[in-house]
């Protein structure tokens, strides 16, 4: 895993493919160099897949691989139990 922005952009992307700026927006503090160079890691590392449709300016969408699935699910988990246990 890259740092813990990737742990935020997997668990953004498990309920729907996103575009840049709509995963930029549902991760709060993290910045577009960040999300930019996050994605390209995790797109590296076979986490998650990138479809450019060209069109001016290019739309670009972001969503999780069967193996990005695969290794959300128990982070999925561990954020629900942090989240129950907050006062």
């Amino acid at each position: 895993m890259t740092s813990r922005w990737g742990v935020w952009v997997l668990i953004s992307l498990r309920g729907n493919d996103l575009r840049f700026y709509e995963l930029r927006e549902s991760i709060s503090g993290i910045s577009e160099k960040m999300l930019a160079q996050t994605l390209r890691a995790l797109v590296r590392d076979g986490l998650v897949w990138r479809e450019v449709e060209p069109t001016t300016p290019p739309q670009v969408t972001y969503g999780l691989t069967q193996f990005g699935r695969d290794i959300g699910e128990p982070l999925e988990e561990l954020f629900d139990r942090i989240g129950r246990s907050r006062p």
